[in-house]
């Protein structure tokens, strides 16, 4: 992870893959997995990365551009900055580096909003570059801690576990959860035995995952007896859905897949909406086996579950509805950095 940056004709690049969230998701947020002993949840690092490039100014000053919302931001000197101008988890992240005679370009693969924790791989990718151009030693787990906090900041509301470590590691892999913290397992599956199975769809809507979370997260915690009924329900979902992955029995994963979804309408009306509710429709109706939203819902992605022989057939008939089918893969690498000369 260490990169030599001190020379100032030399550009850093850092990037880190989005995620997938397969079941468990919510319970990951401290301190609701301490109530729900073996609480776990599954992801997989997907191939729509969020990038950040760091470059030096000649003079002093700090220069943010983002190429995903068209915002622009400098100031003479990081002190400056208040973590409250556009956008938000960039120039919080700087203030807190005290980053100088920097240019800032940011963008990502992810459509905005679109569940696959778009904002922790930037925050990792970003945490990652600037640990490295300013030579500190950061631990991997030392960097997700740093980001998971500087983003709750940022949200205002507890951040989870679980969306850090795809962005930081890569792969498909299960987080157990417990007094003892986090702790990461690769699943012990081929990646691509789930990949030729999952067709990612987006919304068009945006949404807010720390509003949803943290509804739900207050309910849990004043001791809304349904609310923790179906919490414990999430785990069982969690943990049937790891063994059927790692016995490659699909249709079981399909059966749990759609229960976590079933479950999660449950706990709050506004994880679903009419559209997301039609377009799931017209994936089950066009061959998925079984579809979830991805992330806390309200918006954003529509994961599709279907057999390898009708996925391709699935993505054609839903882009020719007019829908936006993602293009991306399983991404096994995490956080990626690198160094190049600029183009004149």
């Amino acid at each position: 992870m260490r990169v030599n940056h001190y020379n100032p004709s030399v550009q850093l690049h850092s990037s880190a893959p989005t995620r997938l969230d397969l079941a468990g998701g919510t319970l990951d947020i401290w301190p609701l997995y301490l109530f729900h002993e073996g609480a776990q949840t599954l992801n997989a690092a997907i191939t729509l990365r969020a990038r950040c490039t760091l470059s030096s100014n000649d003079a002093a000053g700090l220069r943010v551009v983002s190429e995903d919302t068209g915002l622009s931001l400098t100031v003479n000197h990081w002190s400056e900055l208040t973590g409250e101008e556009e956008p938000r988890l960039v120039t919080h992240i700087l203030r807190f580096f005290r980053a100088d005679r920097l240019t800032v370009i940011t963008n990502s693969d992810s459509p905005l909003g679109a569940g696959l924790a778009g904002s922790s791989a930037l925050n990792i990718a970003l945490c990652g570059a600037l640990a490295n151009w300013q030579q500190c030693s950061y631990s991997s787990e030392e960097l997700i801690n740093l980001a998971r906090n500087l983003e709750a900041h940022v949200l205002g509301v507890p951040t989870g576990e679980q969306d850090y470590r795809p962005a930081m590691y890569g792969g498909l892999a299960t987080l157990t959860l417990g007094p003892h913290g986090a702790r990461r397992e690769t699943l012990s599956l081929d990646p691509h035995e789930l990949q030729r199975r999952i067709v990612l769809v987006y919304s068009g809507e945006t949404r807010n995952s720390g509003i949803n979370n943290w509804d739900i997260m207050k309910r849990h915690l004043d001791g809304d007896t349904n609310v923790v009924a179906i919490f414990r329900e999430l785990r069982d979902v969690a943990v049937t859905m790891r063994v059927a992955l790692e016995n490659l029995d699909w249709k079981e994963v399909g059966r749990q897949l759609q229960a976590d979804w079933n479950l999660r309408k449950r706990l709050s009306p506004a994880v679903s909406t009419p559209r997301i509710d039609q377009l799931i429709e017209q994936g089950l109706n066009r061959g998925a086996v079984a579809a979830k939203v991805c992330g806390a819902g309200g918006g954003g992605c529509v994961l599709f579950l279907s057999e390898p022989s009708t996925t391709g057939a699935l993505k054609q008939s839903l882009g020719d509805a007019g829908e936006r089918v993602l293009d991306v893969k399983l991404d096994s690498v995490g956080l990626q950095l690198s160094q190049e000369q600029p183009s004149d």
